[in-house]
């Protein structure tokens, strides 16, 4: 192990003992002690006590100035006091009542409206939206197949656990990706309804999707995808994908479980296409769990008793009601989102500069409120150029801040960071500052080395 990294560790295990003991006792009841795969890390996960504003304490005692904010399920920031005072109220009032709650008309027209759609489902997790997405595409075209993208993640559920974070070894050619199962568990049967193109290369998944040009039932993308870091698309991809999905008869589903708060109209407004389907999650209710499924005119039509199956008793309960309201009304605002926009173009230049002063072989991918450092010496466009990411320094970059009290982003190098509304220009700057303290332990040409599978 690269000695840098042994001493990121041992610094770890000083700042963190209640942690590691937490971790004992947690993994002997539950597989790697977390309840997300995501959340394990070596040599062990922290474990948090409490959080207010963008900063977070662990059980140590320990505080973090913020910059994950929950995988981006936090726009609002920890604790939003709007968020706090709304669900107070709501819960003297009942938490769940098996029946629709008064004010869930007004929340569904709320975000038909922001979002340019035409009728919604609410679920509860990122992994129902698209889950019940996949099913109203083939129940309206009466198709079969999927077209996702190589790397993307759209929840652990096995038609969509395809393809998300495959080896070399698996992958097949990178203009014509195998349809790779993301974990053990998932039947061949399932795996061969999902195809899988390059993103960002429209050529190649044109040639994918019209091989199955009398039998798919949608393409399913991230405006945004958020799982390989922060890809930006390139212009004319996401037309192209409109294009495509008419020719061949498809819906066309923006999986905007994470970019849909981070922008005014989502991440459909900022790639400037209309999708047939719409998810929604993580931020649309200030980390309260709640998704939704935003549909085109006549998609939902048949969702119904005997029809087209949708339901869930935690659906549209009235605490996540309540958030959402909050959420729109006094969090997503426009005004709001482009104040966070202008902090993350401050941090991103700040990183620019940084690393360039201290040497340090990167390249920083930024838009709206969020970005990612890709330790890399190319752009990272799809998957496979995400395999070329040093994901050690990755590593070391998040440890080296953690230990000085900045949590960066997201664990690892698939993951950003997010601008929460209640960051401020001193965040920003307290951020930049320990960026620079650790930069130089940085320095050098990037390390290709393949990614592990993390799902």
């Amino acid at each position: 192990m690269d000695p840098r990294m042994e001493a990121a560790y041992e610094e770890y295990r000083q700042r963190t003992p209640r942690s590691g003991a937490l971790w004992e006792r947690a993994r002997k009841v539950s597989p790697l002690g977390v309840h997300s795969n995501y959340r394990f890390v070596d040599p062990y996960p922290f474990y948090v006590n409490r959080a207010q504003g963008v900063t977070l304490w662990d059980a140590d005692g320990n505080d973090y100035l913020d910059f994950n904010m929950g995988f981006g399920s936090l726009q609002s920031g920890h604790a939003h006091p709007k968020l706090v005072e709304a669900l107070s109220s709501q819960l003297a009032n009942g938490s769940i009542y098996g029946y629709e709650w008064e004010r869930t008309p007004e929340v569904a027209e709320r975000i038909c409206e922001r979002y340019r759609m035409s009728k919604v489902r609410f679920s509860t997790t990122g992994l129902e939206a698209t889950h019940h997405a996949i099913r109203f595409a083939r129940a309206y075209t009466k198709k079969r197949y999927v077209l996702k993208f190589e790397g993307s993640y759209h929840g652990s559920h096995d038609t969509l656990l395809v393809g998300v974070k495959p080896r070399l070894a698996v992958a097949g050619p990178r203009e014509h990706p195998k349809s790779a199962p993301a974990s053990p568990g998932i039947l061949p049967d399932l795996t061969d309804r999902t195809v899988v193109a390059p993103f960002n290369d429209l050529e190649a998944t044109r040639q994918i999707a019209r091989e199955h040009a009398d039998d798919l039932a949608a393409i399913i993308a991230e405006p945004i995808p958020m799982n390989m870091g922060f890809i930006l698309p390139e212009d004319g991809f996401f037309p192209g994908l409109r294009e495509l999905a008419d020719e061949m008869g498809a819906l066309l589903i923006l999986d905007e479980i994470k970019t849909g708060a981070k922008y005014p109209h989502g991440g459909a407004g900022r790639v400037g296409v209309r999708p047939d389907l719409l998810t929604l999650g993580k931020s649309i209710a200030c980390g309260i769990p709640l998704s939704v499924i935003a549909a085109g005119p006549g998609i939902l039509d048949e969702v119904g008793p005997r029809k087209v199956a949708h339901a869930g008793t935690y659906n549209s309960n009235p605490l996540a009601m309540t958030a959402c309201l909050a959420s729109l009304d006094h969090i997503l605002t426009e005004e709001a989102l482009e104040r966070s926009a202008r902090l993350n173009a401050r941090l991103a230049k700040g990183y620019a500069e940084v690393f360039d002063d201290a040497g340090v072989t990167a390249y920083v991918a930024s838009d709206g409120v969020s970005g990612t450092v890709f330790f890399a010496e190319h752009p990272v466009r799809n998957w496979r150029d995400f395999l070329g990411v040093d994901g050690d320094r990755s590593m070391l970059y998040y440890y080296l801040c953690l230990n000085r009290g900045l949590i960066p982003s997201g664990t690892g190098p698939d993951e950003q960071w997010t601008l929460s509304v209640q960051h401020t220009d001193q965040d920003v700057d307290r951020h930049l500052e320990i960026l620079g303290s650790v930069a130089e332990k940085l320095a050098g040409a990037p390390q290709a080395g393949e990614i592990e599978e993390s799902v």
